[in-house]
């Protein structure tokens, strides 16, 4: 049902969702939801005993939520994709390797990363030359 607003606008009631229906949108439990509210990182309204959430929220609190990928040190993206710098568990990804394999052979030499705060950022170049020079002999051995 429209309503009609001070300035005598048709105006469409907002779509609200329940915590539950918050967690299927969001592919999440209702438990982060709910802390998420607590954090005061996703608006909510409780009516009586039940928690609304506006779906335009939602939709902003799923925009700005935390990701390790926007991740940023002095200002600049750590994981720039586009510049060629990846993360311990991308390069894994990449490399078809646990990302232990990768946290052991920065901690031994074999493969080069730069530590910018608390995270561990690898080179596209330095990824492939431990890949010819690591993994390559490896299955060459494994084969013979």
């Amino acid at each position: 049902m429209d309503m009609v607003n001070q300035t005598g606008e048709l105006v469409s009631p907002r779509k609200v969702v329940s915590i539950t229906e918050a967690a299927r949108i969001n592919g999440v439990t209702r438990q982060a939801i709910y802390v998420a509210i607590k954090q005061n990182k996703l608006k909510a309204r409780k009516d009586s005993t039940r928690w609304t959430i506006d779906l335009d929220d939602l939709e902003d609190y799923r925009r700005n939520k935390y990701s390790r990928t926007k991740s940023t040190f002095d200002g600049e993206l750590l994981f720039d994709n586009n510049k060629g710098f990846y993360s311990v568990n991308q390069a894994a990804k990449i490399l078809g390797v646990p990302a232990q394999k990768i946290y052991y052979a920065t901690r031994i030499g074999m493969l080069k990363a730069t530590r910018k705060g608390a995270a561990w950022v690898i080179h596209t170049d330095d990824i492939k030359d431990y890949q010819e020079k690591y993994l390559s002999r490896r299955s060459e051995n494994e084969a013979m």
